[in-house]
């Protein structure tokens, strides 16, 4: 008889989390489980050709070997980019500081 170990499949949306524990013969593979879960039956917007997986929020390949009690991901494309949402809150702090009065004496 085949070792089964017991997997967690995440998939999130801005108002609802799904969260499906199952087990899954030892060996399986991140993709193998998200694809076992039947998640992309609720979501069919998931698209594993598109969405990256990760292991507790490290990314990982499909092909990746699941042990006892991982948490596979599915991630979300970004909406805007991290990178320029940082770069525009600071150019924003820096215009409030500028003429900002003097310091109390």
């Amino acid at each position: 008889m085949t070792e089964e170990i017991e997997v967690e499949v995440v998939y999130a949306l801005p108002e609802v989390q799904t969260l499906l524990k199952l087990k899954v013969p030892a060996g399986t593979t991140a993709t193998q489980a998200v694809e076992r879960s039947g998640i992309m039956g609720q979501y069919p917007e998931i698209d594993l050709e598109k969405n990256k997986i990760g292991v507790f929020g490290k990314l990982v390949k499909g092909d990746t070997g699941l042990r006892q009690n991982d948490r596979v991901e599915i991630y979300r494309a970004l909406i805007a980019d991290p990178k320029e949402v940082r770069r525009k809150r600071a150019e924003e702090g820096k215009v409030m500081k500028k003429g900002g009065g003097d310091l109390p004496t």
